[in-house]
């Protein structure tokens, strides 16, 4: 049985079983009365870097303590089993490679690593809270950033390019826990659709996505993505 090419997306949304909360969620869109969006920007840590790696710092240590949930779990499994299957996250807190996922591309970066702002050091980082704010690179002196996608900036072009073509190879599209309003990512199912594939939908409410997707299934990703792919793998007799 020739097995099919999966792509898979996701967003905040599947991680907030392990209870990372996303910007959108009331409790954590207000930071010392900053709004995300005024601290996750280049400009903003030009002009305050302590400010924004307290924020950061903030981040981290909610972070630190989550464990992937079963949604995270089943995507690993999924690798596992399929010869061609490749994840691609807008997400930055690291449980999927967690859970044990190697093929991912990661749309956003990832915030347990730090890169300097004036060479080209990059490294892992998994300390939380940090020692020293903000850090600085242990090989020039210069400022650490977190290695993330602020709003502002462009996407790295070769892991879009990446992302573009997985999808667009792809026979099912899976997307899970995501808005599906932030774009470039947002397109990138559209391109297996575009090519003769389906999308399979995994959110909380519909999205913009819906009307494209052969099927949307409502509710918790760490509910529903385990039933689906148990279901799965019998239709391809991988038990």
């Amino acid at each position: 049985m020739i097995l099919p090419k999966i792509a898979v997306l996701t967003g905040a949304g599947i991680s907030k079983g392990s209870g990372i909360a996303t910007f959108r969620d009331g409790s954590d869109s207000l930071w010392r009365h900053y709004e995300p969006q005024q601290l996750a920007t280049p400009q903003a840590f030009a002009r305050d870097p302590r400010l924004v790696w307290e924020f950061y710092d903030w981040r981290r240590q909610k972070m630190v303590a989550a464990r992937p949930n079963r949604a995270h779990v089943t995507l690993a499994e999924m690798e596992s089993y399929l010869p061609d299957f490749t994840l691609v996250t807008q997400n930055i807190d690291g449980l999927h490679r967690e859970a044990g996922n190697q093929k991912i591309y990661y749309l956003h970066g990832d915030i347990w690593y730090v890169r300097c702002t004036e060479c080209d050091f990059r490294q892992e980082d998994r300390r939380a809270p940090l020692p020293e704010l903000p850090p600085t690179c242990p090989r020039c002196g210069g400022l650490l950033r977190p290695d993330v996608v602020w709003f502002g900036e462009p996407l790295d072009p070769m892991m879009l390019m990446k992302s573009e073509r997985v999808f667009r190879e792809a026979d099912i599209a899976l997307v899970i826990g995501t808005s599906a309003v932030v774009y470039p990512a947002a397109y990138l199912p559209h391109y297996t659709l575009e090519h003769g594939g389906r999308i399979l939908e995994f959110n909380m409410e519909r999205t913009p996505l819906s009307p494209y997707a052969a099927e949307t299934i409502l509710g918790p990703s760490e509910i529903t993505l385990p039933t689906w792919w148990e279901q799965f793998k019998r239709t391809l007799s991988l038990d």
